[in-house]
C-alpha cells in the first residue's frame, strides 16, 4: 500500500531542531500519533506496555537510566511517551523529568485524549511543552505534507482517487489507505465502540455508558445541526448540567467539536447554542450533512494548526441573527474576522447571506465552498466579493 507522509512529521522535525521544550501531541484514536512520534524515539515509552509503565512509575532517574541519558551523544536523545496522560501524576512525572533532564534530552508526549483539557488549577508544566493538535489527512495534506510558513497557500490540485476516498472513506489513515468499503464500517465500529465505552469508562467518571452512548448515536445524526442542550437531555432522560457534561467528555475524546457562534460582543455570543460536529465525516450518510461537517474538519485542522505553528491566533466559529441569517463558518485572525465558508454540496448563487454577513463582520472574504464542483487553478484568497469556489480549490490552500 502507499505510504503517504504526514505534516505533523515535518512539524516534529522542526519542533525538535528548534526547541527544548517537550512536544504534546494530542488527536484522536487512530490519526497516527504513535507512528510519525516513534520513527522519531531514540526511546519509546507506552503506558500500555507493562514493562515501560513499570519503568515510568520508578521515576525520571530509571527513564534517564533506561535511556541512557547519562551517555554523550552527538545529539540528544529523543524519548517519546505514548498515552502517558492515563498516568494520574503523569504532569507531576513530566515536571520533574524536564526540569532534571531537559537540557540533554528531546520529548514528545502522545495522549489520544486531550492533553490541554487537564488542566485544573493552574499548568504546573506552563513553559515546558509546546502543543501540537494532530488530525486526520485533509485535502491539503495530501498535496503538501510540509509545514508551511503562512496560513495560506497557493492553490494545487488532488488526484481524483484522492478526493474520491478522503470523501468516501474520512481522512483516518487506514480506512483511507485501504479504501475498501467493508473494512472501513468495521473499522469505524471498532473504533466507536472503544472511544465510547473503555476510554469514556477508563478516562472520566461517567457511569452512565449506555445513555451516553445513545447520546452519541443521536449525534452522529445531527452533524451541523444546532444544539439545544434541554432538549437532548430530555431525549436521553438525564439533566441538562448532565448533557453539557457529557459534551465536553465527547468533545475531549475527539467524538466530536463543537462551533461557536459570533458576536462582538461576547455576552450575546455565550447565550446562543452551538453547532456539533462529528470528527469522522465518513460516519454520515446525508451528503449535505457530510458535506458540511467535511468542511468543518478542514477548518478546524487549519485554524488549530496555524495556531500551534505560531502564524497567529485563529479560531472557528458561525454565524446567525435574529432573523435567521446565517453563515457556516467564520474564521478569526487574532481575534479578527478573517473569511466567511459557506457549504454548498451543488454549485448555486451566493447565498445572499454570505454579502449581508461579510458586510456586518468586515470579514475581508466570503466564499461559497461547493463540494461538487471540478478544481480552478486559481487562487480564492484573491476574490473580496463573496465568490462561489469549488471547495476543492478553496481545501488546497489551508493546511
Amino acid at each position: 500500500m502507499k505510504i503517504y507522509p504526514r505534516f505533523y512529521a515535518a512539524l516534529l522535525r522542526e519542533h525538535l531542531a528548534e526547541n527544548r521544550q517537550m512536544a504534546f501531541v494530542s488527536g484522536p484514536r487512530q490519526v497516527g500519533k504513535t507512528t510519525v512520534c516513534r520513527s522519531f524515539a531514540t526511546t519509546y515509552l507506552n503506558w500500555d506496555d507493562q514493562d515501560a509503565r513499570d519503568v515510568v512509575l520508578r521515576g525520571p532517574g530509571a527513564v534517564a537510566e533506561f535511556a541512557g541519558l547519562n551517555r554523550l551523544e552527538a545529539q540528544a536523545p529523543v524519548v517519546a511517551f505514548d498515552e502517558l496522560h492515563r498516568y494520574a501524576r503523569w504532569k507531576t512525572f513530566l515536571k520533574g523529568f524536564f526540569d532534571r533532564y531537559g537540557d540533554n534530552v528531546r520529548a514528545i508526549v502522545t495522549g489520544s485524549s486531550r492533553l490541554d483539557v487537564f488542566r485544573k488549577g493552574g499548568d504546573s508544566l506552563l513553559g515546558r511543552y509546546f502543543l501540537y493538535r494532530m488530525h486526520p489527512f485533509s485535502v491539503a495534506e495530501l498535496i503538501r505534507p510540509e509545514a508551511p510558513s503562512s496560513p495560506i497557500r497557493p492553490p494545487a490540485p488532488l488526484a481524483e482517487e484522492e478526493w474520491k476516498a478522503l470523501w468516501e472513506h474520512g481522512g483516518y489513515p487506514e480506512p483511507f489507505v485501504r479504501r475498501d468499503s467493508r473494512f472501513s464500517i468495521r473499522w469505524q465500529n471498532l473504533r466507536q465502540s472503544q472511544l465510547l465505552r473503555e476510554d469514556i469508562r477508563e478516562l472520566t467518571r461517567i457511569q452512565e455508558i449506555d445513555q451516553l452512548v445513545s447520546l452519541a448515536s443521536l449525534l452522529a445524526e445531527r452533524s451541523g445541526g444546532q444544539i439545544v442542550y434541554s432538549s437532548l437531555a430530555n431525549e436521553v432522560r438525564v439533566s441538562e448540567n448532565t448533557v453539557r457534561h457529557w459534551f465536553s467528555a465527547l468533545a475531549s475524546l475527539h467524538y466530536g467539536f463543537l462551533v461557536r457562534p459570533w458576536h462582538r460582543r461576547l455576552s450575546h455570543a455565550i447565550r446562543k447554542e452551538p453547532k456539533w460536529y462529528l470528527r469522522d465525516w465518513a460516519l454520515i450518510a446525508d451528503p449535505g450533512q457530510r458535506a458540511e461537517t467535511f468542511v468543518a474538519c478542514h477548518l478546524l485542522k487549519a485554524v488549530e494548526g496555524w495556531s500551534d505553528l505560531g502564524l497567529g491566533q485563529f479560531a472557528l466559529a458561525y454565524l446567525r441573527d435574529k432573523r435567521q441569517r446565517e453563515v457556516d463558518f467564520l474564521v478569526l485572525r487574532d481575534r479578527q474576522p478573517w473569511f466567511l465558508v459557506e457549504v454548498k454540496l451543488k454549485a448555486a448563487n451566493p447565498s445572499p447571506s454570505l454579502a449581508y454577513m461579510q458586510t456586518k463582520t468586515g470579514a475581508g472574504h466570503a466564499f461559497q465552498a461547493v463540494i461538487e464542483a471540478d478544481f480552478v487553478p486559481r487562487d480564492c484568497f484573491s476574490r473580496r466579493e463573496p465568490t462561489v469556489v469549488p471547495a476543492r480549490t478553496l481545501l488546497s490552500q489551508l493546511l
